[in-house]
């Protein structure tokens, strides 16, 4: 349905998609969230994100990125201790399974197959929480305009922590029953348990105070 495009929508991150594209011409969607990869400009219209990720935005991904790898390392060695000469070994896959969903995750996020990301940028805290934001004119129904506004800064972490599950599972215990001969058999997945516990738990981190994690590191 097209609608008219003088009009602004409601609401912070209300935008209208673009149908149809001829040149200068265009034809609007109704208001509502944009699809993943835009974002709402100054005429509440989704536009594609054709950004690069500043050096802040960099930084947060790599921090969100080494914790997982630090979690590993030292469950690693409180679980090992002095008790098996593996610790090394599984440090060292630790890094290998980290830095594989790293790359993956790069790669398959747009543009897909490229080693470089686009990005809409951080405006202000608001954009990490749009589901916050959703206007409700009449004050009885709600216009859902919920979105990835910080795009891809929030979603490609929880694909970022997928990955390093999913290879962790795959590695990890092949590794350990094939080296760790020094450690009981109860001992020797206690490092991988415990991932799988503080993953979910930095997951939710992310989901809930990825943009006061963000915001505290740029100030």
């Amino acid at each position: 349905m097209a609608v008219d495009t003088g009009k602004t929508c409601i609401g912070l991150y209300c935008g209208k998609t673009v149908l149809f594209s001829n040149g200068s011409n265009e034809t609007f969607g109704e208001c509502g969230g944009c699809p993943r990869g835009q974002r709402t400009d100054s005429y509440s219209i989704c536009r594609q994100c054709m950004g690069t990720p500043v050096l802040y935005d960099w930084l947060y991904l790599g921090f969100m990125g080494l914790l997982p790898l630090i979690l590993h390392w030292f469950f690693i060695e409180w679980y090992s201790g002095k008790k098996s000469s593996s610790a090394f070994f599984q440090h060292i896959t630790a890094l290998l399974e980290c830095t594989v969903a790293a790359l993956i995750t790069l790669l398959v996020n747009d543009p897909v197959g490229y080693l470089h990301i686009r990005s809409c940028g951080v405006e202000k805290l608001s954009d990490w929480y749009t589901m916050l934001y959703n206007p409700s004119p009449d004050y009885v129904n709600t216009v859902h305009c919920t979105q990835e506004a910080v795009y891809p800064l929030y979603t490609i972490v929880f694909i970022y922590y997928a990955f390093c599950l999913v290879l962790m599972m795959l590695l990890r215990p092949l590794l350990i029953k094939k080296i760790a001969c020094g450690l009981g058999k109860s001992d020797r997945f206690k490092s991988i348990y415990a991932a799988l516990y503080f993953l979910p738990i930095l997951t939710v981190i992310q989901a809930v105070g990825g943009g006061l994690l963000c915001k505290s590191e740029l100030h």
